[in-house]
């Protein structure tokens, strides 16, 4: 990072210190319980966008059902079940999330589609789904998830251990901005109070480095650049795939 990225960085973390008060003195936990109305809001918007985007990359869903199986599907950080329109009728579908308060915006986002059948909601992080068998559903999910955990590292291991043989993951997640850009230079920049309004959210990984050297046998990604707002236009779409032995 350049000695101007740092200085403009720090300026910005020392404006934001009242935030860092409000978050240590635990008041944090006020937003959490609006969270999922925040959250249905903008996922609404986002379909709206990136539908065809959606719809491309979920047509490969079926490619792993495996033959006299329904296919299992976990989502890591289903949020309000945006993505739930967009998987293959008789699906089995595990929900997690960090957050126990979506759970009223889940049943009604369940309601709508009874093409599914949904096992069960389990609060944890993608960094701990211990409490899900290794090796027992076909396709993991994550989307606009991973610049919110804590260690991709770690998230990307718990995929492939609860993924089966030849199961894939299937990603869409906003990125930075190639390096030569005013975009990267104002994500490392507003990083620590983007930090606030986006729950945690990350503008500035690299994500498709930590894909590439988790392991999947197969990787299918490509960048693309999705109609919002300049710091989370660069987005990648895809999938990889865990080997059959």
């Amino acid at each position: 990072m350049s000695f101007p990225m740092r200085l403009c960085a720090l300026v910005v973390s020392l404006l934001c210190l009242p935030l860092c008060l409000v978050e240590a003195l635990g008041l944090c936990r006020i937003l959490k319980r609006i969270a999922p109305f925040r959250l249905s809001r903008l996922s609404s918007t986002y379909n709206k966008t990136m539908r065809g985007d959606k719809r491309q990359l979920f047509r490969s869903l079926p490619e792993f059902r495996r033959a006299g199986r329904r296919l299992t599907i976990l989502e890591i950080g289903c949020g309000t079940g945006a993505n739930f329109e967009f998987y293959p009728p008789d699906s089995r579908v595990i929900c997690t999330d960090p957050n126990p308060n979506l759970q009223n915006y889940l049943r009604q986002c369940m309601d709508d589609n009874d093409h599914l059948t949904y096992e069960s909601f389990v609060v944890t992080s993608g960094e701990d789904m211990g409490s899900v068998e290794a090796h027992s559903v076909d396709v993991v999910v994550c989307t606009l998830v991973l610049c919110c955990v804590n260690s991709v590292e770690q998230t990307l291991r718990e995929v492939r251990r609860i993924l089966r043989p030849g199961g894939a993951f299937f990603f869409l997640e906003h990125v930075a901005a190639d390096r030569s850009t005013w975009t990267y230079f104002f994500q490392h920049v507003l990083q620590p109070a983007w930090r606030y309004y986006g729950d945690g959210c990350k503008l500035n990984l690299e994500t498709w480095k930590h894909l590439e050297s988790a392991g999947f046998s197969e990787l299918e990604m490509r960048h693309v650049e999705a109609p919002f707002m300049s710091l989370t236009k660069p987005h990648i779409i895809g999938y990889a795939v865990k080997a059959e032995t």
